[in-house]
């Protein structure tokens, strides 16, 4: 094996290592940029043999020094990204040589406190086994830990420093700098610019992480960008036309976007977010830039078990949960501006009658079957059991966990097959269950599997890579027959009389709900979905790699067996997992930021959307990290966007007020163009294909590229020249107001509202914010002489003290959260004290917002939540309280409040309400002292007893969550306490 490399290349480093650490050979070749590879110049390069070459150092690395527990992989690709998108750029900044920027240090710096976080809990960055990520990260930061100057970024990071050591300490890492030609004391010579991904852009990298982005700019670009600038807008097609009601256009792409429905039995935390709605949405804003005709559909999924357990778990109808979930959703994306065009519910008459009648047709074509199914069944129920209705051991070897699910253990994690449970009983009511048949209707997919093929092999190129691979692993394993019907009430029923009592498994129904909701939307679904042939009609559907096989496989076999012209996928953007901090997201055990938490932050939407787009796990598990957030806010929003724009507007307003100068360009000037309009290339490739992560990047290039602009043409000392200078310093005024208006149509389809505000700076009207894909660059978005409004900035620094807070106050899961911030107390007055409390800390935080921005989307939610704390109060203080303790208490604390408000005031306005507050509280206490000794108290005191008993009981037998009953317990036992009480007297 050979490495091609150049001198101080500190990937090279990498390479070594891993081979030293594998036993492996290689042999050192210098070589230089100009040399001929067969792939992306960049160095170094390890060439296996004649047919095996890696471009990819970190992949090289892998190959070299593979992980072997393939549970860990992802994360350590992960870290390997992380390392060469982010760490490696900001290192090679600091080390360049040059004065460092404010930002470029913070930057590095909260980056270092991540990993030194991570070596915290960890011998090393994934765990206790040494793994490539490791060695890539070592090798980066080798020129920083020891060089003395340098290792100041380290001073706080002892962790780092310890973890360096000891491997430094290993033969294989010596002998590795040895070949390398370096010294674990120095000196060193600035590394090279080839052993770092050729980046302009430190906080955003604009290209893959070994891809160079060469910086010169031929005529040929040069002129285009002048043709591209004069006639652009001409070549534009007439703007669409908006229709509420929006269907299919002749001579028009049509694009019909869909994100995966989330299931509505709990709030949507960030994962779900970016994985499905939030990249739906970006895409859906997108294409309407382009002027294609789009609609955006959604909804809850509201059929199936965990909707029936969910409401058994909070003492309502599997109705009145969607009713309120499906609010709590709507509320949630609504604050995240997620724009759909209709967001609709799966438990609808339309949903019911496109299920059955997709049904009907596959039956009638041959393609459903029946088998017997041996079911648990419950006698005292005198039902069978969904999977999730039953619990008890689980039946691996070597787990035997008493908590699984009869769907999967989730200590183990391994999938379970019911009946196979030990010890199983009705989450119900507890009671045993046995095993008896029931019959089920399948679907043949076995027979549909040369179709889906076929389907498959003809568009998957389309697919995102985690969608790819997903699909593929299905069919290498085979189609098997698969149920579509269960035994529930909750669902979808089966329109036929033999099967009457059952209903669609949810995973039959669900897609389907993408039809209904579009019904819904429109009246006319089949416009869209079965669409006639001269019609361009697109269907791109978004979510994460758990959801690919229902759109991949299952939901496909069912319209082609149903063979009525549905509309295949074309485009399924699936992405991987978005972990949270150091774990993973779960809505079942509450743990990461969920929608709602979002907003309570006081972080703008746009903020949001923009670290999820910049973090989307588009190629392999990526993670929310709460420092990165604010890096990225203040780097990247803050200093690169939000500066350039403002700076740029305010020096048109100030100096030219307001209005855009005459422009006369020079070659230079077209060649920027040219620089600007491969990055406006760039992100308008990565978009069409789901990239959207890349696709931001680039925009936060062309940002940076006026930035430099600005910097290298110094208008505010050319304005003060020669007629000949102030030509030029106008024009390079005008152009950074050209960027901003670029800026603004890019950055639209990610932070809506920052577009908005950018428009309203700009004073031009939506139409003049377009892109047209068929040729994108820079054309003349303002015209010489237009007005613009008021320049104001677009965004506000976060401070780390309220990233520490954040980061303490999601911690753990929602129920330990519940808990800590004051899970409501028994006695009113305990409740109205702790919601005084609240109010008071939360108006104190409103009033710092306020004063802090005028924005008023940043502490809107903050109001509404004080607002809501309030109405809580007034209904805690107008609740009668029946226990007499706490009604003493009560009695106590609000005669001394009325005692001090009487003090300090003598405006009866200010106490009287207090005062009506003590006589009611009295006036209760009065009737339970009176009502405590009799009989009547006594036998209610013990059917309130049994009824409450009866509760508990349920309760604990359908969840072990303790969160869940533990209230409950807590009242049964005040209850008894009371009835002791009684009998006494």
């Amino acid at each position: 094996m050979k490495i091609h490399t150049n001198d101080n290349n500190t990937s090279t480093l990498k390479l070594l290592i891993a081979a030293n650490l594998a036993g492996k050979k290689l042999e050192l070749q210098k070589s230089t940029f100009e040399d001929q590879f067969s792939g992306p110049k960049c160095l170094p390069l390890l060439e296996v043999d004649e047919e095996l070459t890696f471009f990819s150092s970190n992949a090289a690395v892998q190959y070299l020094f593979p992980i072997l527990d393939l549970s860990q992989n992802g994360q350590c690709q992960q870290m390997q990204e992380w390392e060469a998108t982010r760490l490696q750029p900001a290192v090679a900044n600091v080390l360049s040589g040059k004065t460092v920027p404010s930002d470029v240090k913070q930057v590095l710096q909260s980056l270092v406190l991540v990993l030194n976080d991570l070596l915290k809990k960890h011998k090393y960055i994934i765990g206790e086994k040494l793994s490539a990520a490791d060695i890539s990260i070592w090798s980066t930061l080798y020129p920083l830990i020891y060089n003395e100057e340098s290792k100041l970024y380290l001073s706080e990071c002892s962790y780092i420093l310890q973890w360096a050591e000891d491997l430094n300490k290993a033969k294989a890492f010596q002998e590795a700098v040895k070949q390398w030609g370096g010294n674990p004391k120095g000196p060193f010579s600035n590394i090279s610019a080839l052993g770092t991904p050729q980046i302009t852009n430190l906080s955003t990298p604009s290209g893959s992480p070994d891809d160079s982005v060469a910086i010169s700019v031929s005529q040929e670009e040069a002129d285009l960008a002048q043709e591209n600038w004069l006639n652009g807008l001409k070549n534009l097609q007439a703007p669409i036309k908006q229709e509420k009601l929006v269907l299919p256009v002749k001579d028009r792409k049509n694009v019909l976007i869909t994100s995966a429905l989330p299931y509505v039995n709990n709030i949507p935390h960030l994962g779900n977010i970016i994985g499905c709605v939030l990249s739906a949405d970006i895409f859906a804003r997108y294409c309407r830039l382009c002027d294609y005709n789009t609609l955006y559909i959604s909804g809850t999924d509201e059929y199936g078990t965990a909707t029936e357990t969910k409401a058994l778990e909070e003492g309502v109808t599997p109705r009145q949960i969607c009713d309120k979930y499906y609010e709590i959703h709507n509320s949630v994306y609504r604050w995240f501006n997620i724009g759909f065009d209709y967001f609709g519910r799966t438990s609808t008459p339309e949903q019911t009658q496109i299920v059955q009648k997709l049904f009907l047709k596959v039956l009638d074509n041959g393609f459903m079957s029946t088998q017997s199914v041996e079911q648990l069944f419950c006698e005292k129920c005198e039902r069978f059991l969904a999977d999730r209705f039953v619990e008890g051991t689980c039946p691996h070897p070597g787990c035997a966990y008493d908590g699984a699910r009869g769907d999967q253990c989730d200590k183990c994690g391994k999938l379970i097959n019911a009946v196979e449970l030990i010890e199983p009983k009705c989450k119900v009511c507890a009671h045993r269950p046995t095993v008896r048949p029931s019959e089920q209707l399948f679907i043949e997919l076995g027979q549909l599997e040369p179709s889906i093929r076929s389907w498959i092999s003809s568009v998957e190129g389309n697919w995102s890579g985690p969608a790819r691979a997903v699909s593929r692993a299905w069919l290498r394993e085979g189609l098997r027959a698969r149920a579509v019907t269960r035994d529930l009430k909750w669902g979808v029923p089966v329109p036929l009389d033999k099967y009457k009592h059952k209903v669609f498994y949810v995973w039959f129904d669900a897609p389907v709900g993408y039809t209904s909701i579009t019904q819904c939307a429109t009246k006319q679904y089949e416009k869209w979905w079965k669409p006639d042939k001269d019609y361009d009609v697109k269907l791109y559907q978004f979510m994460a790699k758990d959801n690919v096989p229902f759109h991949a496989i299952m939901f496909p076999a069912s319209v082609i067996g149903a063979n009525e012209g549905h509309k295949l996928v074309d485009y399924i953007f699936a992405t991987e997992y978005l972990n949270y901090e150091e774990g993973k997201f779960s809505k079942s055990r509450g743990v990461g930021v969920f929608g709602t938490d979002a907003q309570e932050t006081g972080i703008p939407s746009d903020v949001w959307r923009f670290y999820l787009a910049s973090i989307r796990p588009e190629t392999s598990d990526s993670s929310f990290n709460w420092t990165e957030l604010c890096t990225r806010n203040n780097s990247e929003l803050l200093n690169n966007l939000g500066n350039f724009c403002h700076r740029s507007l305010s020096f048109c307003a100030n100096t030219f007020k307001g209005k855009i100068p005459e422009m006369s360009f020079t070659n230079t000037d077209y060649m920027l163009f040219a620089l600007v309009n491969r990055e406006v290339v760039a992100y308008v490739q990565n978009m069409e294909k789901g990239r959207l992560r890349e696709a931001l990047r680039h925009v936060m290039s062309v940002s940076r590229l006026g930035n430099q602009h600005m910097q290298s043409e110094q208008p505010w000392v050319l304005l003060k020249g020669s007629p000949e200078e102030k030509i030029r310093g106008s024009t390079a005024i005008a152009v950074c107001c050209q960027l901003v208006a670029l800026l603004c149509t890019l950055i639209a389809p990610y932070m809506p509202d920052t577009s908005r505000k950018l428009k309203a700076q700009l004073n031009l009207p939506d139409t003049s914010f377009r892109i047209n894909p068929s040729n994108p660059a820079l054309f003349q978005y303002i015209p010489e002489g237009h007005v613009i409004g008021k320049p104001e900035p677009l965004f506000a620094k976060i401070e780390q003290e309220l990233v520490d807070t954040m980061r303490a106050k999601y911690a753990g899961t929602q129920a330990d959260r519940a808990k800590q911030n004051g899970a409501v107390k028994t006695g009113a007055s305990a409740n109205v004290a702790d919601l005084e409390q609240a109010i008071a800390a939360q108006g104190e935080k409103v009033r710092q917002l306020k004063a802090s921005t005028k924005d008023k989307t940043v502490w809107q939610p903050e109001v509404n939540k004080l607002l809501e704390l309030k109405k809580q109060l007034t209904a805690a203080q107008s609740q009668p309280v029946t226990d007499i303790a706490s009604l003493e208490k009560a009695v106590a604390e609000q005669g001394e409040k009325v005692r001090k408000l009487k003090a300090s005031t003598k405006d009866k306005t200010v106490w009287q309400p207090e005062v009506n507050i003590l006589l009611e509280l009295k006036k209760q206490m009065a009737t339970a002292q009176s009502s405590v000794a009799t009989p009547a108290n006594v036998a209610s005191l013990e059917k309130a007893i049994a009824e409450q008993g009866d509760k508990v009981r349920k309760l604990k037998a359908s969840t072990k969550d303790k969160s869940v009953w533990q209230q409950e317990v807590n009242l049964l036992l005040d209850l008894k306490k009371q009835l002791a009480a009684a009998q006494a007297k």
